[in-house]
């Protein structure tokens, strides 16, 4: 059964080694919408194979503002938003396709991760995330990072049926994802927040302790370990940058 009155939106960068599942997955979508801001690896190749995919080409304006300008782009008022990382599963495919959608709700999504092929359970553990809305309704923040769907004055329903997130599959993958959300971080708080050696020495120290002991991080292994001190060091950068920019005005 095709999925008509709901326009599947999804902003993408260098995403060729996981886009292809999650297009797979939205076959039965009359319409997505790909909004690429700058991709250099076979992204757009990939999303030229698809018929019902539109594909944009623009610029990023940080999270908030580039998703909700990918969302002007849709042909239906119902939006249901996705990663280029995220696949979704029969059962919820069957269950938003026979949704009957009300202005007053927003819907969410049961997001299960996993590094690799391996579900993290505990540093990261499952997700409940507002991901289907209407647009003419309300929007994502305008925060350029950590943005969300805007919730005051709407009930909240689940789509049962897990999305399956697929963030990282090589270390270099964490590398380059915590210098880009480390940089837009400091240039989105430069002059608003203080920030000192000290400050991101002790955040990425209580990151860590957080995500491999409190969390019980250990639990999910050696995934355990690299999301830890991913953690850690997105943590330390985005303090340190943060510095460094301050120090400059």
């Amino acid at each position: 059964m095709l999925i008509e009155n709901i326009s599947c939106v999804i902003i993408v960068k260098n995403a060729a080694s996981t886009l292809g599942s999650t297009l797979d997955s939205l076959a039965d979508f009359r319409d997505v919408v790909l909004y690429d801001n700058g991709s250099t690896d076979e992204t757009i190749e990939i999303a030229k194979k698809y018929k019902n995919v539109t594909l944009v080409i623009g610029e990023f304006l940080g999270f908030g503002p580039t998703k909700n300008l990918a969302c002007s782009y849709a042909k239906n008022e119902w939006v249901f938003s996705l990663d280029a990382d995220e696949v979704l599963s029969d059962e919820f495919i069957k269950n938003i396709s026979n949704l009957e959608l009300n202005d007053r709700n927003i819907y969410t999504i049961l997001r299960e991760n996993y590094y690799k092929s391996t579900q993290v359970k505990h540093c990261w553990g499952n997700d409940i995330i507002v991901r289907l809305f209407n647009r003419s309704k309300t929007s994502f923040s305008e925060e350029k990072v950590h943005e969300k769907v805007i919730e005051e004055g709407f009930k909240t329903i689940l789509i049962s049926g897990a999305v399956k997130h697929y963030p990282y599959n090589t270390i270099t993958d964490f590398i380059l994802k915590l210098d880009r959300y480390s940089t837009i971080f400091a240039q989105d708080n430069v002059g608003k927040k203080k920030s000192s050696p000290s400050k991101a020495f002790f955040n990425a120290a209580f990151s860590f302790f957080k995500t491999y002991f409190l969390k019980k991080g250990f639990l999910d292994g050696y995934a355990g370990l690299v999301i830890a001190f991913s953690h850690m060091a997105t943590n330390f950068y985005k303090y340190i940058k943060l510095y460094e920019l301050n120090k400059k005005l």
